[in-house]
């Protein structure tokens, strides 16, 4: 009886399961890009930190850098007879600053614009923010705030020009140029940097606040003193942030509608181009930087910086 041979060459067993590499261990999956993921995933500080690192590498190269080198220059001085920079460490320019009566006459004129300036913009965003937040319907909401925007998509220098036309003597307001008129334009350039921050902080305001204000018994101003404004309180600063150092440090809009009035911008200017005097420039640009340093430790002692 002639029997068939199994020619098949056996295979390997069904369940053998394929050897591990030399070494003993799986490589993870994944490789090193997933192991540092999980090790961000668990270190939120590290996180922060990376995600932090390249802003505020630019914030102190750019910004704080520059600050450095305006104080330094400020330092040195300009030769009288031959215009040439003397990179000398000197005071002279801050002695200058503060014994010449006309330059403090100027820090202070530039200090109450700017205080002016930062108060009509409070007086007329309040009530148009808390009509935005708490009285428009939702929809209608969307569109003043685009209507509050509107204005900063337009030139700068177109502002202040058509202000000039108004403000002019053959204009529809004809009141001249000067402080006034300074005053003026600047409160309408920066009137949406009031609104939008107080716009956010009524914004967050819970009406039921509002309302057990109501079922208490305390009417309007009351409850405004007590419930609204402590709490719209940080947005207000940090409204007057901008509109104060915005309007301390304009010197465009003083040029256009100011006359012959003469703020802290226009020192500057005026020391960079004609006068060809940076070191003094640089000084006066100083001024600015020491008021809103000053400016923002006061507002800190307040607290109201810790709760914006």
């Amino acid at each position: 009886m002639n029997t068939t041979a199994n020619t098949t060459p056996p295979g390997p067993p069904p369940s053998a399961a394929p050897s591990a590499p030399r070494g003993g261990t799986t490589p993870a999956p994944g490789g090193p890009r997933r192991r540092l993921a999980a090790i961000l995933h668990r270190r939120a500080r590290l996180r922060l930190s990376l995600l932090l690192s390249a802003p505020m590498l630019w914030l102190g190269v750019a910004y704080l850098g520059a600050l450095a080198a305006l104080f330094v220059s400020a330092l040195w001085r300009t030769d009288t007879f031959t215009g040439d920079l003397v990179r000398e460490l000197t005071w002279a320019n801050f002695r200058e600053l503060l014994t010449t009566e006309v330059y403090r006459t100027i820090a202070l004129r530039s200090v109450g614009v700017a205080a002016a300036v930062t108060l009509i913009d409070l007086v007329i965003a309040f009530p148009m923010a808390f009509a935005m937040a708490k009285l428009a319907p939702p929809r209608a909401q969307r569109w003043l705030v685009i209507a509050v925007l509107t204005p900063l998509w337009a030139s700068y220098l177109v502002k202040a020009y058509a202000w000039r036309v108004l403000l002019s003597a053959d204009g529809l307001l004809g009141w001249g140029y000067g402080l006034t008129a300074t005053i003026i334009t600047l409160s309408y350039l920066w009137l949406p940097y009031m609104i939008l921050p107080i716009y956010a902080g009524l914004e967050r305001l819970p009406n039921s606040l509002l309302e057990a204000a109501g079922d208490l018994g305390a009417r309007g101003r009351r409850t405004f003193r007590t419930v609204v404004w402590p709490l719209t309180f940080p947005a207000v600063v940090a409204g007057s942030i901008f509109t104060f150092s915005l309007s301390l440090g304009d010197y465009i809009t003083v040029k256009i509608v100011g006359g012959r009035s003469q703020l802290i911008g226009n020192v500057v200017y005026d020391n960079i181009g004609a006068a060809n005097n940076l070191p003094f420039a640089a000084a006066v640009a100083t001024v600015p930087v020491l008021i809103m340093l000053a400016y923002l430790a006061a507002v800190r002692r307040t607290g109201a910086l810790e709760n914006l």
